[in-house]
């Protein structure tokens, strides 16, 4: 029976570092680089000198070993140096001063330096991996990846996000949210540290930057651009008010978000384990934005000092308790989202404080601004009212007389008209 050959060590060594690179994801370069590294460190510990030069072929991965030694008339370090004569073995033409390359035996060497190489390698290819895994997850930083809850570990939770765990702490939690070990969730990465024990990934299902992500993730538009989040205030586990604004007038904002039947924002919905989202235009108009920001109230109408950043609104008295929420949650998160401190009224407090009295005033000194007229100015042309009154009724006796003029004229005109029907009408006849 003919017997199996066996395998070379270098075919070996191919294998080992072709599995590697798929399972690790590092290149075979960067392998071959360690392991040249490795067998310097191993040369380094034996010989307790830095003359060595390591080569390796990238097709069969055979290391090479090499000591560097200068060519000399007289030997004082055996290690780093050679004489002519000895360097003649290696090479004829050697002459004085220059460095000889004598290869070495990487079987030669001891185990504490084997091990010193072993040891080399896989430090190198651990850090090569947390290097590669802190660069995957900082371009993910700020944007939302799904996870598996693997444990809980004082009121933290640990995300398995595949190749590496994620930290959702207490402080980041919604608050009475309860995740469950193995169960999917998406979250928000904050931010990725590098540290010599790997990546350090801190995530979040609390900040109101993961409601931002998972619209853009349901919402096409959002994606391509032509529908953009503009605002967004939150109170994680309770509601959630987010502004929209679309860059073609053919596009409905609110309706793209929301989606046929609710579909698109229900699934945000579920995603937040039921927490309230509503979803208003972004206007540019201020004032129009407190009003849609305290939808689901209706306003009758709004003040807004954009210097103070302050605003009066006034509601119906029937809709103040809508407009303010329950515990104020409504008027709080219209606060953020606008940027402004809002008071809301109802009507029969308006009236009784006069604000709509003195929004009349207002209204009616910019008009006169606008306008530039002014009822004192046309009544110095008149000595006294009684001039004034007489000049009217002057202008209108006069437009009276023309007008009868005017009717006198035209009944003779009328008249002439018919007595030449009746004479053509006559002609005829004959």
């Amino acid at each position: 029976m003919r017997a199996k050959k066996k395998a070379e060590p270098q075919d070996n060594m191919v294998e080992i570092l072709n599995l590697l690179e798929k399972e690790k994801g590092i290149s075979k370069e960067t392998l071959l680089q360690a392991i040249e590294d490795s067998l310097q460190q191993a040369y380094k510990y034996q010989h307790h000198t830095d003359n060595s030069v390591v080569t390796i072929d990238p097709e069969t991965c055979q290391p090479h070993i090499y000591q560097v030694r200068r060519v000399v008339e007289e030997v004082e370090n055996p290690e780093t140096e050679i004489t002519q004569k000895e360097a003649f073995e290696y090479n004829s033409s050697a002459q004085i001063g220059d460095e000889i390359r004598i290869e070495i035996d990487s079987r030669q060497f001891t185990r504490i330096a084997a091990h010193t190489a072993r040891n080399t390698i896989v430090q190198k290819i651990r850090e090569q991996e947390r290097s590669l895994l802190y660069n995957e997850y900082k371009e993910k930083e700020k944007h939302v990846v799904t996870g598996t809850v693997q444990r809980i570990i004082n009121n933290n939770v640990s995300i398995d996000l595949g190749r590496t765990d994620a930290l959702l702490t207490e402080r980041e939690m919604v608050p009475g949210e309860k995740l469950k070990p193995n169960e999917r969730v998406k979250v928000y990465i904050k931010s990725v540290t590098d540290t010599p024990k790997g990546p350090r990934i801190i995530v979040s299902r609390k900040c109101k930057e993961l409601v931002a992500c998972l619209f853009e993730e349901e919402v096409a538009e959002i994606q391509n651009g032509i529908i953009e989040v503009r605002a967004i205030a939150r109170e994680a586990g309770s509601r959630t008010k987010i502004a929209v604004w679309s860059n073609d007038e053919n596009v409905d904002a609110v309706g793209a978000c929301v989606g046929i039947k609710g579909s698109r924002v229900d699934t945000i919905v579920d995603e937040l384990d039921g927490e309230k989202i509503d979803i208003i235009n972004w206007d540019e108009n201020e004032a129009q934005l407190i009003e849609n920001a305290l939808s689901p109230a209706k306003v009758i109408t709004v003040l807004a000092d954009q210097e103070d950043r302050q605003a009066l609104v006034v509601v119906p008295d029937y809709q103040l308790s809508l407009a303010i929420g329950k515990e104020g949650q409504n008027a709080r998160l219209a606060a953020r989202l606008t940027g402004y401190k809002i008071d809301i009224k109802n009507e029969t407090q308006a009236r009784e404080e006069g604000i709509f009295d003195a929004q009349e005033e207002e209204y009616d000194e910019e008009s006169e601004e606008e306008t530039g007229f002014d009822g004192d100015d046309a009544a110095e042309n008149y000595e006294d009212a009684d001039d004034l009154q007489s000049a009217a009724g002057a202008d209108e006796s006069g437009m009276t007389d023309e007008a009868s003029a005017d009717d006198a004229d035209g009944d003779v005109s009328d008249t002439d008209s018919e007595e030449n029907t009746a004479d053509e009408k006559a002609d005829g006849e004959e």
